[in-house]
């Protein structure tokens, strides 16, 4: 046993102002998700007059009753696209997204928010879908998705979505190639090159009366060759299942949809695929998870010691830490969230030479062991100046690099606090893709942090000005330093990244354990499930 005593005083005036900034952020975060449900549930009417369920209702009917549901990326694209007329920006890039159990086999789920804009991607969507079924395909999870797109805004037409649209395309036919099912209701329109995102499914549900599924609807195909015809006789649901042969389930109306989905899930006898999960004994941390809380400082050049996260996320707050006296300031150690063995890797403070070299032997030792890896990022980045690189910092970094590149086992990043520099390269950021990253609302990252990058600018500027003139201008290089400060602040921030769909999400502190939990069984899941590849996807009869 390795008990973590903490020495936190949740009593104390620095945690209580910690707590309030955490909690202003997760506030702004809740409001940020409700102003986009409010914005979808708005459209209940129109639904109603055309006998349709709202998407969050057809959602909530596709899920196991009481089963939870992991959203992921629920702020994407989040100020990246015009204010709607209300003022309010629309978070979610027009899709609902997570993991869920349907039917007793957990899914991996997106549904079309055709409340919002008919259906049309947002700012982000793309990127958003790309990501879930990356997921989906490395978690072995079957795709369902629940589709109603009036297609793409031509006023908003920008040749790059396009282009890299076929990507999520692309990723169906892998999916379907895997051995993973992919399960498709098409509860409204689904047109153009849209048409095969219902297409490129394995087994696809349509409509009566709402279904349309075509690659020209009836004004572009009278525009290109004069024809004409109704939506229903181009690509109606009564057509597609008796006609073309696209669709397999004709349903009634959503509801009944809905059912013959659960129906198709059920019958893919998924869960059989691989052991059942295990059921492991552990007790539960020995601090709140209340006091994460008032952990973290939200300003990032305050030191923090990140063992008091792990005391409160851990088994039973067990944690037997790697090497404590080598490299002290980057963390490494072994403890089990809900039974499941996990190593950690955490900073407090800059990764050092030794710290990274620790690092390197401790992930090289997980995956000997197989033991999933848990990044807790909170760093500023490596140490720099002369001792530090006559020590080999570029060296030993390289090293811990190469290892996250090369790590077997799942890779698991949760961004705690700061992080910047090389630092969040060697603590598993996006670009080494983990198997699953989500933020803290405190969460800041950016090359370096804004104070310093403006300090680096004021000093390379001043020296140019006395080279150039021999003179210095202050108000100039004052102007370029509050340039600076907020071109870094305005993107470092975690609503600009999470809407930049750079983590999976961003969750509640106090949900760390729960959410791991989650994902480490998915990733052990994954690993024993037995799949039949084919050298193509299922193609339609």
């Amino acid at each position: 046993m390795s008990v973590f005593e903490s020495t936190l005083v949740p009593s104390s005036e620095s945690f209580a102002r910690h707590r309030r900034a955490m909690i202003d952020r997760l506030e702004r975060l809740r409001s940020i998700e409700a102003a986009t449900r409010e914005v979808s549930t708005a459209a209940a009417p129109r639904f109603r007059k055309r006998g349709q369920l709202l998407p969050a209702e057809r959602l909530s009917l596709l899920l196991d009753r009481g089963a939870p549901f992991l959203e992921l990326c629920s702020i994407a694209g989040y100020g990246l696209g015009a204010a709607r007329a209300d003022g309010r920006e629309i978070a979610g890039g027009g899709l609902i997204a997570g993991i869920g159990s349907v039917a007793g086999t957990v899914c991996m789920l997106s549904v079309t928010d055709s409340g919002i804009d008919a259906g049309a991607f947002q700012p982000k969507g793309l990127e958003k879908l790309l990501r879930i079924q990356e997921i989906a395909l490395e978690n072995r999870l079957p795709f369902v998705q629940l589709v109603e797109s009036a297609g793409a805004n031509l006023l908003a037409y920008r040749v790059e979505n396009f282009v890299n649209g076929g990507q999520k395309f692309r990723n169906l036919a892998r999916l379907s190639a895997a051995g993973i099912p992919v399960v498709t209701v098409t509860h409204g329109p689904s047109t153009a090159g849209g048409a095969y995102q219902t297409g490129l499914s394995d087994y696809i549900v349509l409509v009566r009366g709402r279904s349309r599924a075509f690659l020209a609807g009836p004004a572009l195909l009278k525009a290109a060759t004069g024809e004409v015809a109704t939506e229903e006789e181009l690509g109606g649901a009564e057509m597609h299942t008796s006609v073309s042969g696209l669709g397999d389930y004709l349903a009634e109306d959503d509801r009944d949809a809905l059912r013959l989905a659960r129906e198709i899930v059920s019958s893919l006898n998924w869960p059989s695929r691989a052991p059942l999960p295990q059921r492991m004994d552990f007790r539960e941390p020995r601090y709140s998870a209340e006091e994460l809380l008032g952990v973290m400082p939200d300003d990032h050049r305050r030191p923090v010691d990140m063992r008091e996260v792990i005391a409160r996320i851990v088994d039973d707050s067990d944690f037997r830490e790697f090497g404590a006296r080598y490299g002290s300031a980057t963390v490494c150690g072994h403890a089990s969230v809900q039974g499941r063995p996990v190593g950690i890797i955490t900073n407090n403070g800059p990764i050092e030479p030794a710290g990274a070299s620790k690092a390197t032997h401790f992930i090289q030792a997980c995956c000997q062991s197989r033991t999933p890896l848990l990044y807790l990022n909170n760093t500023t980045g490596f140490m720099v100046g002369r001792a530090f690189e006559e020590a080999g910092s570029i060296k030993h970094g390289s090293k811990m690099i190469q290892a996250i590149s090369s790590a077997s086992v799942p890779q698991i990043t949760i961004f705690c606090g700061a992080s910047f520099g090389a630092g969040h390269y060697a603590m598993c950021g996006k670009g080494f893709h983990p198997r699953f990253s989500f933020s803290w609302p405190n969460a800041k990252t950016a090359v370096m942090g804004a104070e310093q990058a403006a300090q680096t600018m004021v000093s390379v500027s001043r020296a140019a000005m006395l080279r150039k003139t021999g003179e210095v201008d202050e108000e100039k290089l004052s102007a370029i330093s509050r340039k600076v400060i907020e071109n870094f602040e305005g993107q470092m921030d975690v609503f600009a990244t999470s809407a930049h769909v750079l983590d999976d999400g961003v969750i509640d502190p106090r949900d760390t354990r729960r959410v791991l939990a989650q994902v480490l069984e998915l990733c052990d899941a994954a690993a024993h499930r037995q799949l039949v590849p084919m050298q193509f996807g299922v193609a339609r009869p």
